[in-house]
């Protein structure tokens, strides 16, 4: 059984954002990889995918993005940034590498892979949310005709030009997967199950980003009253063409329900010109589409499922060993999580402040251990 200071699990911007902390810090640490290459899951996205968040906050630590990226780093730049990034501090995950079981031994933990097994003082999840794909069991769903997909398989919207094309759920990705559709010459429908909070990228020439970091030092509630307002004025009123807000204000669905509004690249702007249809809920699939909660039956070529992802950590992690809550972490266990918190001021601008702290966090134990 090898044995190493620290096992991290993923190598994705998370997994590889804690091994260049533990780097710098001098920590021996291994990174176990199911994939062959760093960031597998954004070698995986849609082609038309840009970073939501701008350049300036989405570096991990220590080396920022190049200067002659665009403001939204486009998908193919992000790839090669995670692996330079790897490069730059010597960061040789083990790829091929699917960690199958994370369980306590006194006070370590064996980490046991389907090649081998390893003996580690801490544990850092960095697996990733967008790890397994969901799938709805709608009613009828085996009798559809069509070509039924989840949004982890969609890559461009080539093959569906001049089909009628349902995308179920508004998310990021159902957004801009409508939009890529539609723009692509699909007749494009999306189904909206609950309200949706919409956004635009830059709110009158500033970045959406920078404008929640600055509003995050003030109230929720207060934030919450004003900000519909403000988007009205920017978007328009998208509730005349079936896009409702939910009751929770902005603000305070992060903190409490956590998801992020959906940040609008142009998809608002199709919806408004009726290049986009927004329809409800599913209620059951038919052999050549589907009837809405409304009643209403219509025709589809093809649906899109941008219903989301689970992470995996459950399949190997077992569930006492848990930290209550994936945002929190538990030092004293030796048990870490990064990447799984999403706030309104970025992802991976999250990622970086928790992979600083856990890495500070774990180097801290590993100096009083030493020093009895």
């Amino acid at each position: 059984m090898e044995q190493t200071n620290v096992a991290v699990i993923g190598a994705g911007p998370a997994g590889l954002a804690v091994g260049a902390c533990l780097r710098k810090a001098g920590i021996d640490f291994i990174i176990l990889e199911k994939d062959e290459q760093v960031g597998a899951a954004w070698r995986r996205h849609y082609e038309r995918l840009h970073l939501h968040t701008i350049k300036r906050f989405s570096s991990l630590p220590f080396r920022r993005l190049d200067r002659s990226y665009p403001r939204y780093v486009p998908r193919a730049e992000v790839v090669r940034y995670l692996e330079s990034y790897a490069v730059s501090f010597d960061i040789k995950p083990r790829f091929g590498e699917t960690v199958r079981s994370v369980r306590r031994d006194a006070d370590a933990w064996i980490v046991e892979s389907e090649r081998n097994s390893f003996h580690a003082e801490s544990v850092v999840i960095a697996s990733g949310m967008n790890t397994d794909p969901v799938m709805p069991s709608f009613s009828g769903r085996e009798n559809f005709k069509g070509r039924a997909l989840h949004s982890a398989e969609y890559v461009d919207s080539a093959p569906f030009r001049q089909q009628r094309v349902l995308v179920v759920g508004m998310g990021n990705t159902g957004a801009e997967i409508a939009l890529d559709l539609a723009e692509g010459g699909a007749e494009t429908t999306i189904s909206v199950r609950n309200g949706v909070h919409m956004v635009p990228r830059d709110l009158f020439g500033i970045p959406i980003q920078v404008v929640a970091t600055a509003a995050s030092a003030l109230p929720s509630r207060a934030n919450d009253a004003l900000i519909p307002f403000i988007l009205d004025l920017a978007l328009g009123d998208l509730a005349k063409f079936g896009i409702k807000r939910p009751k929770q204000g902005i603000f305070e669905q992060v903190a409490k329900s956590h998801k992020i509004p959906v940040l609008d690249v142009g998809t608002a702007k199709k919806i408004s010109e009726g290049a986009i249809k927004v329809m409800p809920g599913i209620s059951t699939m038919t052999d050549d589409g589907v009837v809405f909660t409304n009643g209403e039956k219509r025709s589809f070529d093809a649906i899109v499922f941008a219903t989301g992802y689970r992470p995996n950590y459950r399949s190997f992690l077992a569930s006492d060993d848990i930290a209550p809550g994936i945002e929190q972490n538990n030092g004293n266990a030796g048990i870490y999580f990064v990447g799984f918190h999403v706030p309104i001021t970025g992802h991976l601008r999250q990622i970086s402040k928790e992979a600083i702290r856990v890495a500070g966090d774990i180097a801290r134990r590993s100096n009083a251990r030493a020093a009895r």
